[in-house]
């Protein structure tokens, strides 16, 4: 039962930590995919609907209504798909944030973080970028779902991935 293990999320990060990478995988590139293809129907139909759609995929994943306590993922996965459904320069600035961050201190969460908060200051500082409401919306609902990682962080007790 992933969720008796290390975090208790159900999240691409925490699958790792079971040492199965595969599975892991899988589980990011879903998340993934299924926020994309959701976000690429939704503004193929329904353009108006973007933040709805996007509420609706992050708490959705955060909290599966088919999962025991309603305890999902923390939603990075599922805003990477959103992202990259709808706009790709804050999808490479996302994913080369979180990278670098990650190849510097091992920490997951952290570079979750470092990488949300970028994410707000290139929405704010490059032209042209739509839905910039949604973004920042979806950033606060991403660094909400990381509290206890926050706390965890300050208190120089959350796990590296080796």
């Amino acid at each position: 039962e992933i969720r008796n293990i290390g975090s208790g999320s159900t999240g691409a990060t925490n699958v790792l930590r079971t040492g199965n990478y595969l599975a892991s995988a899988l589980t990011l590139f879903l998340d993934i995919f299924k926020a994309l293809v959701a976000v690429k129907i939704c503004l193929f139909f329904y353009p108006d609907k973007f933040l709805l759609t996007v509420i609706f995929i992050l708490v959705g994943n955060i909290f599966p209504i088919w999962l025991k306590n309603l305890s999902g993922g923390k939603g990075y996965a599922s805003f990477l798909g959103i992202l990259l459904a709808s706009e790709l320069l804050l999808f490479f600035s996302v994913i080369i944030t979180w990278s670098i961050i990650f190849l510097l201190f091992r920490i997951s969460s952290l570079s979750t973080l470092v990488s949300i908060i970028a994410l707000v200051i290139t929405t704010y500082n490059i032209p042209n970028i739509q839905n910039e409401g949604v973004f920042i919306i979806s950033a606060l609902i991403i660094l909400i779902s990381h509290a206890k990682n926050v706390l965890r962080l300050l208190q120089g007790k959350e796990q590296k991935i080796k």
